[in-house]
Formats: C-alpha cells, structure tokens, sequence
C-alpha cells in the first residue's frame, strides 16, 4: 500500500492481507505444514535455486503461507523492506546478531538491555566477540570514542525495559553508519505504532521485536520478529535458516491477528498508563516514577521528539529503606496486577527488578528498590485501589 495515501489505521488492518489469495477468507488459513511436494523435478529445482526460500514454498521451516503474511504486514508497518519471523523474542535476537558477529569482532551494547540479551552477548566471548557495554545516555561523540577498527555491531533498547532510558537513536545512527557499523534497535517497547527505528535520522540496520508482548497483544503466543533493510535482510535470513529458526504456524497467525488491533490496544495502554505512572508519582514511598512520557523525566526530550505515544509499561523506584519483606509484602497484597515477568497483554503485570545486579557502575543512578509495572485493560479506579492496598502493605512495614 502508498503510505502517502493511505492511513496508519488503514494499514494496520489491511498490510499483508490478500483474501483473494486465500479463497476470499478475511484471515489466512493456518498452515500446520511440512513437506511440501513439487508437480515435477523443474519446479523442484526452482525452488532450491532461491537462497533465501522466499518463492516456491521448499518445507515448512522456511515458512508458510500464513508466517508469509505476518512477515509482510510487520515489514509494511515498520517501513522495512523484509521480516524474518521467529520462535521467540530472544531467538530473534540472538539469530541477529550471530548474523552479523564473527570471532575477533568487538560489538557494543547498551548498558539498559534485555537481561537475556546481556547474558547471550556475555557468552559470546567463548566464541571470540568482545562485547562492550555503553551507559544508555551516550551521545554520538560517547559512541564515537568507544568504536574500534574492529567495531561490528551496535545494538540498543530504547527506552531500556527495566529502567527506561531513551536513547538518542539518531545521532548514535549517524556515527555508526559513518564508520561502517552496523545497528539493531529492540522495538517492543514502542512497537511500529509509537516509532520506526528504520527511519530515525540515518535509521538502524534492523529492529528486533519481542511478538509474545505488544504484537500479538493477549499473553497466549510465544513470537519473535526481526524487520530488516533491503541490505540486512540477505544476511539476517540466511542465518535464520541456517540456524534452523522458524515460527509455528499457530504463533504466526495469532501475531497477525494481534496487528490487527495494534494501533487500538495501544492508545488504551497508554492512557492508562500515563495516568497509573502519574498518580503513582504522588504518592507517599515512591522516590521516582521512571516513564519517558511524563514530563521531568530525563529521557522525555528525546521521547517527544523520536516517538508518538508510549505504551503501557514503566517503572517505579521506592524511597531507599524498604527492605524484601516490605516490598514482598506489597506484591503479595496486589489481588489484580498478576506477578509475572512478561509484559503487552491486556492484563496488568508487576515484578520487582534489581538493574544494579548487572549493569556498569554508576550506570544506574537509582537507590531504592526498583519495582516494573505494566497496565493492562482493567478499570483505572480497581486499579489504583489494588495498588492502594498494595502500599497500605508496604509502608505499614509488611
């Protein structure tokens, strides 16, 4: 479709979508498939002649029908040339990266990343790849100064997805591009509806995404995505099939059917959540509310000026003192926001994180106990009154 001519919403309902090529069905079917049989031996031979297995369909680990028109609307929204979907938010990642590292290269990491981004790159130094973790507020001239001849590879999250730093995507862009290191931006914060990587400043090489959150929307998929350039895709396929990744036919489909919705769910997550991150920002116990859509935070420039909406997870810092009983004792009080560790769902989630574990000294500035929370779709006045209760727990000392 012309994205000159036809809008966002538009899009989101309609990209990748050709019900004529699917017996007129508004969905695609799922494609439980495998083999794949061949009319004759010349089609057979077409097929292993395309690299990428994107033409006549070869066996269903190179994908399917419906994993085809995932990829397609995915790419189509983030304003890419190609997507390579995958088994996980993490396999996406890694497949990434492994596609562009070789042994004696040296790749620089933000210091606010995934932490099992952060322990994969850490373990890539038993195959000879230094990694190098960058504080998350390095400018240009910061990256700049840490490139080395050897440089391969940058890989950011912005914001970070426990202390929700922004970065300032196109300057470090234009330096990397400059020297002739390549980029990948974690996009599953913002997802395409709130900002394009791709097209930031000089734009990333590719943008990764965890699908299991924001994508499919409803916590019942495992999906990983990788969105590339015309230049990276070659590269980032091929290691995607040489590493043997794929998505289920099941998790696929309900991906597509989940960006379907994208742009609504969203607006939803972040109404509720500037309003949750603003009350809590009030309240008594809590040091900092760390949101990069509310004003005051640090990364709120940069958030105004690289993206058009924020979604509906963030963090919040408590006054220093509270100790494991107190904050358990909050946690366990909460009747509506679920613990769990994930995060994109219409239900509201809270975990405690501890950032100083793992990141570089004096890259987290913070001194209280960190707790994450993501909002969901329930009433905002339930869930104020659970976390009402929550901190009646907390400050009474457990």
């Amino acid at each position: 479709m012309n994205e000159r001519t036809t809008s966002r919403e538009t899009r989101y309902v309609r990209a990748g979508s050709d019900p004529h090529r699917q017996g007129g069905y508004v969905n695609p079917p799922v494609h439980h498939a495998s083999t794949v049989l061949y009319r004759d031996v010349a089609e057979m031979d077409a097929s292993q002649a395309d690299p990428l297995k994107r033409g006549t369909p070869v066996y269903g680990r190179f994908g399917t029908p419906t994993s085809r028109a995932f990829e397609e609307a995915l790419a189509e929204l983030e304003g890419g040339h190609a997507a390579v979907a995958t088994c996980s938010g993490l396999s996406a990642i890694t497949t990434t990266i492994l596609a562009y590292v070789r042994t004696g290269d040296h790749i620089l990491v933000s210091d606010s990343v995934y932490l099992p981004t952060r322990k994969f790159c850490d373990s890539l130094a038993a195959l000879g790849v230094e990694t190098e973790y960058y504080r998350p507020d390095a400018d240009g001239a910061a990256i700049e100064e840490l490139i080395r001849p050897r440089t391969r590879l940058l890989y950011l999250e912005s914001p970070g997805s426990t202390t929700f730093e922004v970065q300032d995507v196109p300057a470090i862009t234009a330096v990397c591009r400059a020297r002739g290191v390549a980029t990948v931006a974690d996009n599953t914060w913002a997802t395409p509806e709130f900002c394009r990587p791709l097209a930031l400043g000089a734009g990333v090489d590719a943008v990764v995404h965890s699908a299991t959150k924001y994508l499919t929307g409803h916590a019942d998929s495992v999906l990983g995505a990788v969105v590339c350039t015309e230049e990276s895709y070659p590269l980032i396929r091929g290691a995607a099939i040489r590493l043997g990744q794929c998505a289920s036919a099941d998790d696929v489909y309900l991906g597509l059917r989940g960006l379907r919705t994208l742009s609504v769910r969203l607006g939803r997550h972040q109404e509720q959540g500037l309003e949750l991150a603003g009350w809590l920002a009030g309240r008594e116990g809590v040091a900092a509310v760390l949101h990069p859509g509310l004003p005051g935070d640090p990364g709120y420039g940069l958030w105004r000026r690289d993206f058009t909406g924020a979604s509906g997870l963030f963090a919040v810092e408590l006054e220093p003192g509270f100790g494991k009983p107190d904050i358990d004792a909050m946690l366990n009080r909460l009747r509506l926001f679920g613990l769990g560790h994930s995060y994109g769902g219409y239900e509201s989630l809270i975990v405690p994180a501890d950032p100083v574990s793992h990141r570089l000294p004096g890259s987290w500035a913070g001194r209280g106990p960190l707790i994450r929370v993501h909002v969901g779709f329930e009433g905002l006045a339930d869930l104020k009154q659970d976390l009402e209760a929550g901190f009646a727990a907390l400050l009474a000392g457990g």
